[in-house]
C-alpha cells in the first residue's frame, strides 16, 4: 500500500481545532520541522501539543509563532520550559503558562515515553513506582490548580505505585531519516528519541522522511517503526537550523 502524499497540505488533512498533536524530537534532534511549520500555516487553534523532551524549545521559531498566533491550549512535556529562569520569564510561552492562558502538564521522561508506548500496545493504563512519595504521587503536575487531580495508588510487591493512563494523541508528527512508501521508518541516532513511540500511539501518524526508498529497500532488521503504525509519508529535504541560542 502506497502511503506517500504529495504535499504538506495533504499530509495534515483532518487536523482541526482542538486536536491533540504529538510532536517528536529531543530538543533540536528529530523534530518534524516541516510538518510543524505546515501545522502553523494551517492555522488550527486550541491545540494540545504532546511532546517528549523539549522539541518546542528546540524549534524556537516555530514555538514563537504558535504562541503569537494563539494556537496552543495545552502542552504535555517532560521538559517544557527554558533552562534560564530569566530568559524564560521574558518569553511569551512561559508568560502565558504563568498566567494560565496555556496549560503545561509535566511527566517524568520515562513515564511519558511509556504512556505513548502503552497507547500503541492497546493498554489503557498501568501502575508504575516512579514518583511515589513525591509531588508526582500527590497530584498531576500542572500549572492549573483546577486540574491537579489526586492520583490513584496501589501497593504492589511492597512498593507504592501510581496509576498512569496511556497517552493516545489524535495525530503524531514524526521525523525519520529513511522510510518507504509502505510507512516503514528508520531513525538516525539521537533523532530516534520519542518518534518511534509516538508513531505507535496516535490515531493517525504522519511521517516526514528525508530519504524515501522503494518498498523493500530497508533492511527489515533496521526498521524502527513498522508501516502498520504509519498512515501518511511525506518526503522532505534535509534542512539546516540554528541551535546556538536554545
Amino acid at each position: 500500500m502506497d502511503k506517500t502524499v504529495k504535499s504538506v497540505e495533504e499530509a495534515l488533512a483532518g487536523i482541526e481545532d482542538g486536536a491533540c498533536v504529538a510532536i517528536g524530537g529531543f530538543f533540536a534532534a528529530g523534530v518534524p520541522r516541516i510538518l510543524l511549520q505546515a501545522l502553523i500555516a494551517k492555522g488550527v487553534k486550541n491545540l494540545t501539543i504532546a511532546c517528549g523532551s523539549g522539541p518546542m524549545l528546540g524549534a524556537k521559531e516555530e514555538l514563537n509563532r504558535l504562541v503569537t498566533n494563539g494556537q496552543i491550549r495545552k502542552v504535555i512535556d517532560s521538559y517544557g520550559l527554558f533552562r534560564s529562569a530569566s530568559k524564560g520569564g521574558q518569553h511569551p510561552f512561559e508568560q502565558k503558562i504563568r498566567s494560565g492562558e496555556i496549560e503545561l502538564e509535566v511527566f517524568p521522561m520515562g513515564t511519558l515515553c511509556e504512556k505513548y508506548r502503552m497507547a500503541g500496545a492497546g493498554i489503557p493504563a498501568f501502575f508504575i513506582p516512579v514518583g511515589a512519595g513525591s509531588l508526582v504521587e500527590d497530584a498531576a503536575i500542572t500549572n492549573l490548580e483546577a486540574n491537579r487531580r489526586k492520583r490513584e495508588t496501589r501497593v504492589i510487591d511492597g512498593k507504592t505505585c501510581i496509576l498512569e493512563y496511556a497517552l493516545k494523541p489524535d495525530f503524531s508528527l514524526v521525523h525519520a531519516h529513511a522510510g518507504d512508501p509502505e510507512g516503514n521508518l528508520r531513525y538516525r541516532k539521537t533523532a530516534r528519541n520519542f518518534n518511534h513511540v509516538m508513531a505507535m500511539a496516535a490515531g493517525v501518524t504522519i511521517a516526514e522522511v528525508e530519504n524515501l526508498v522503494p518498498a523493500g529497500g530497508l533492511d527489515p532488521d533496521s526498521v524502527h517503526t513498522p508501516g502498520i503504525y504509519v498512515q501518511r509519508v511525506l518526503q522532505v529535504p534535509r534542512i539546516k537550523f540554528d541551535i546556538t541560542n536554545l
